[in-house]
């Protein structure tokens, strides 16, 4: 390249709210059955499998984002880490407590959680910082994608016929949803090599979905009901119809592989601000939650924002 050369320009950062929001749940005895997922056996495995990966992983991610907080100089994706920071941390507080009721249910959350700590760990002594920061935009990519179907499906919200769970993922969708280019759009800022996010997906992939499978076989060993092919037989059957594994779902997971895709091609701004009103408008289905409502946020009857949730 010519000494002349001028520097390619960075990516223009698309304005964003990423608000951390303090907020908390319960989940009493009384109003968990041990198969939560509508009583779907397996559904009810796979969740909680996902959501003993959260704490150690949303771990991981504030700490491959901090490793670059320095060569931020772009204001506004400051602002974003910053509250990407914020969020994620909200979140595994909110899964270990969660994981923990699941842990008393007989479901293996805290081996689960101590096996994604050694391996992130081990992530994280072998691999580089770009890598590292490559694998939690990829993972950015499929919880934002799951998220979008989970506040866009009428029958994926369904499935969570539990209130207190239904409202917890609800939030922890929104906020995925909202902060789900701020990695991106980090590896990117830093001149991340494009093929090398490419190639680092296809395992991230691998990984992601060799631990889920794992993680729920080792689950339904430890479940008497898994025994009963009466029981087990139609759960798996009914996977095939599951909201999550629509050829769009997929498709959308493998748009991640395309040269000029950015996070944002799934414009999901009006599904933010409609699950904004539903869940923290002034009377919002969680605006009790809150120290105060969001202020960005019209306000919403308490009637039709738990309905919503439905």
């Amino acid at each position: 390249m010519s000494s002349n050369a001028l520097p390619k320009p960075r990516p223009s950062i698309r304005p964003r709210t990423v608000r951390t929001r303090r907020i908390a749940f319960e989940y009493p005895p009384e109003r968990l059955p041990r198969h939560y997922i509508g009583g779907d056996l397996v559904m009810s495995h796979i969740v909680s499998v996902l959501s003993s990966l959260f704490p150690e992983g949303e771990d991981f991610f504030v700490r491959t984002v901090r490793n670059y907080r320095d060569r931020i100089d772009d204001p506004e994706l400051k602002s974003q880490v910053a509250g990407f920071i914020g969020q994620e941390v909200t979140h595994g507080r909110e899964h270990r407590q969660f994981n923990d009721r699941l842990a008393t249910m007989g479901y293996p959350t805290r081996i689960i959680d101590r096996l994604t700590k050694y391996g992130l760990g081990l992530d994280e002594k072998i691999l580089p910082k770009q890598v590292q920061l490559a694998i939690t935009a990829a993972l950015e990519h499929y919880t934002a994608t799951l998220a979008e179907v989970l506040m866009s499906d009428p029958e994926a919200r369904a499935m969570f016929d539990v209130d207190e769970v239904r409202s917890m993922f609800l939030w922890h969708a929104l906020e995925e949803s909202e902060h789900k280019s701020v990695a991106f759009d980090v590896y990117r800022h830093i001149g991340g090599n494009e093929f090398r996010r490419a190639m680092v997906m296809r395992f991230t992939s691998l990984g992601l979905v060799g631990a889920i499978v794992a993680g729920t076989f080792l689950s339904l060993l430890l479940d008497r009901s898994a025994y009963n092919p009466a029981r087990l037989f139609p759960s798996v059957g009914r996977l095939r119809h599951s909201p999550w594994l629509r050829r769009e779902v997929l498709r959308r997971l493998r748009d991640y592989n395309r040269r000029d895709f950015h996070p944002d091609d799934n414009d999901a701004t009006e599904l933010l601000a409609e699950w904004k009103v539903k869940l923290f408008g002034a009377e919002g289905a969680l605006a009790d939650r809150m120290k105060s409502p969001e202020p960005d946020v019209p306000g919403a009857s308490t009637a039709k924002g738990r309905e919503a949730l439905g």
